[in-house]
């Protein structure tokens, strides 16, 4: 299981948190003279609740779902425990808290914009292709989930099946 994630954690959120940022950077020729201090507290305490949001929900995908986030190697039973209970895609709000602090911590408006259009592309990937395979794999008890569930902004409450 631990290749299993070492493959799916270099490939997806690898690229997304490191690779892309850096190309970014690299190609905006940034150069931060001067250090913010609210921005690197605030960027270091949205870095800090990301990695421990997507650490659970990995953890939660490995330990439930006997799979990981990769669409080469999804989880075999539907999670929905912790996180999963307030909102449809932690592992995505994870990464995007991260891009945050990213951008924060860097001082980087690029990162930011990189950051938009990351949850702009998530925002059309999983409606139109990741939801309608979950419905296929879990049937029912993911159309119940979706329907109780929001996709991105998180419920007040813990969904409990029924």
């Amino acid at each position: 299981m631990l290749w299993r994630w070492i493959k799916t954690v270099i490939l997806l959120p690898f690229n997304v948190l490191v690779l892309v940022p850096a190309i970014i950077l690299y190609f905006s020729d940034h150069d931060r003279e001067t250090q913010d201090i609210v921005g690197m507290i605030m960027g270091t305490l949205l870095l800090i609740v990301g990695l421990f949001l997507a650490g659970w929900t990995m953890r939660l995908f490995a330990k439930i779902g006997k799979g990981t986030a990769a669409p080469w190697d999804p989880p075999q039973k539907l999670v929905v425990a912790g996180p999963y209970c307030y909102v449809r895609n932690p592992m995505i709000t994870s990464v995007l808290i991260m891009l945050i602090a990213e951008s924060l911590l860097l001082g980087s408006g690029y990162i930011f914009g990189w950051f938009i259009a990351f949850f702009l592309g998530n925002t059309v990937y999983f409606p139109f292709f990741e939801e309608k395979d979950l419905e296929k794999r879990f049937g029912e008890d993911y159309l119940q989930y979706k329907h109780n569930v929001p996709r991105w902004i998180p419920r007040l409450t813990a969904w409990k099946k029924k």
